[in-house]
């Protein structure tokens, strides 16, 4: 038996303490030197839509957004500004995505049975989509939500193709990824002691030998990286007014 399985009880409360973790500490290298999180989108700045879309989710107990230090003032006077209601703790992030959310998950009330963490960058997040992911997570301890892979993947070295994997078995993984709070925060804490560079919190989880369950994800849910999402990100925002006036 796994050490995850003697560790964590099989059963798992109706309606868990789910704290929601953002991770909004990146240096936004891509975006050509500016603050991607604060970029105006809709008329209000980016990381609010995420911040919204957590606030909105029925689970979701609290928020702990983890900034860059330089901007601890300015996330926390966006929270007011824009009346998030659910407590709001703005904290300093990492080196790292992984020390990051390591830090935030530190801050969690101590009664939290699921953390949600959640990019920062994902302003189009559902509260709908967040209930599903901490639902699978409730049963399965660990789940993320994913879209299949539309094109063709090749594994090269040095510009040479050594594999082509089969389509059919590729997922896409978004945010919020949702996990046991206990589990989380062990696979986290062995991560940064391991030095181990990973790109997402299911990495961490999944060198412990937990499985994750993956649920359905949205084409929607897209991570700004490059100024070129930024053009979908609108053409997003465009459809959903459109499909609300309906």
């Amino acid at each position: 038996m796994k050490f995850w399985k003697k560790l964590f009880p099989n059963h798992r409360p109706a309606h868990p303490y789910c704290s929601a973790l953002i991770a909004a500490a990146g240096s936004s290298r891509r975006m050509e030197g500016e603050n991607k999180l604060l970029l105006p989108l809709g008329g209000k700045p980016v990381i609010v839509h995420t911040l919204e879309a957590m606030d909105a989710s029925p689970s979701i107990r609290e928020i702990i957004l983890a900034v860059r230090e330089e901007d601890l003032l300015r996330f926390a006077e966006l929270c007011k500004t824009y009346e998030i209601k659910k407590p709001v703790k703005v904290i300093v992030g990492g080196k790292t995505r992984t020390e990051s959310v390591l830090r935030a998950a530190a801050e969690a009330n101590e009664n939290a049975d699921l953390l949600a963490v959640q990019d920062g960058a994902r302003p189009f997040v559902t509260p709908e989509l967040i209930e599903r992911v901490i639902e699978a997570a409730r049963v399965n301890f660990a789940a993320a939500p994913a879209i299949p892979v539309k094109d063709t993947i090749k594994v090269a070295e040095n510009g040479v193709v050594r594999e082509t994997p089969d389509r059919s078995t590729l997922y896409a993984v978004q945010t919020p990824q949702v996990f046991d709070a206990q589990l989380l925060r062990a696979a986290l804490q062995s991560a940064v002691d391991a030095d181990a560079e990973l790109t997402d919190d299911c990495s961490a989880v999944e060198r412990m030998g937990k499985e994750i369950y993956l649920t359905e994800g949205s084409e929607e849910n897209i991570k700004l990286t490059t100024p070129m999402d930024l053009f979908f990100a609108r053409a997003i925002l465009e459809r959903r007014e459109v499909q609300g006036s309906l």
